[in-house]
């Protein structure tokens, strides 16, 4: 018996062909099981690229921080500013797999102890994780993150909820809420 399951079903291209419609873009806010990261020199020009020739949605935007892109459900991008000054022993494109809190020590010390020197971190973030870099040995850039506890009163509540993201659970129906 085997461990496997055809789950060909769950993708968002489950069906093939001339006849297969592309689904909607999901406007909602999700916590991204994986994502990238790209840095840029020029936010408006990286942005009206990945809108106008490959299809993606700027779906939130920080001004001189962070264009958030979407295209369907779990295909999400971020645009950075490069940084004046890049590491050129570090790779430009990151990409972030969501992990849960307990896991970012542990992971941390595992690489580590694996490849001395390839973790900076962890570091909290202002839009509430805790996150470490990690080079692997064939020169990724690679992000585990996890969400920090929620205070809606802090700062970084007051600051998301200014850019329009609302605090999860905050009683509003929305685009996340009950669906069926």
């Amino acid at each position: 018996m085997s461990d496997y399951f055809d789950a060909f079903e769950m993708g968002q291209t489950s069906e093939r062909g001339i006849q297969a419609v592309a689904p909607e873009v999901f406007r909602g806010i999700y916590a991204m099981p994986a994502f990238v990261t790209i840095p840029t020199p020029n936010l408006e020009v990286s942005t009206d690229f990945w809108v106008r020739g490959l299809g993606f949605i700027e779906l939130f935007s920080n001004p001189g921080q962070v264009v958030h892109l979407r295209r369907w459900a779990y295909q999400d991008v971020l645009l950075v500013p490069a940084p004046d000054s890049a590491r050129m022993d570090v790779p430009a494109m990151t990409v972030s797999f969501s992990c849960v809190l307990s896991q970012i020590d542990e992971i941390a010390e595992a690489c580590a102890a694996l490849v001395p020197g390839s973790v900076t971190g962890p570091r909290d973030t202002s839009w509430i994780t805790r996150d470490i870099e990690v080079i692997t040995p064939e020169g990724a850039r690679v992000i585990c993150t996890a969400p920090r506890e929620f205070d809606l009163d802090s700062q970084e509540a007051r600051d998301l909820l200014a850019t329009g993201i609302p605090a999860p659970d905050d009683g509003k129906e929305g685009d996340n809420g009950v669906h069926g």
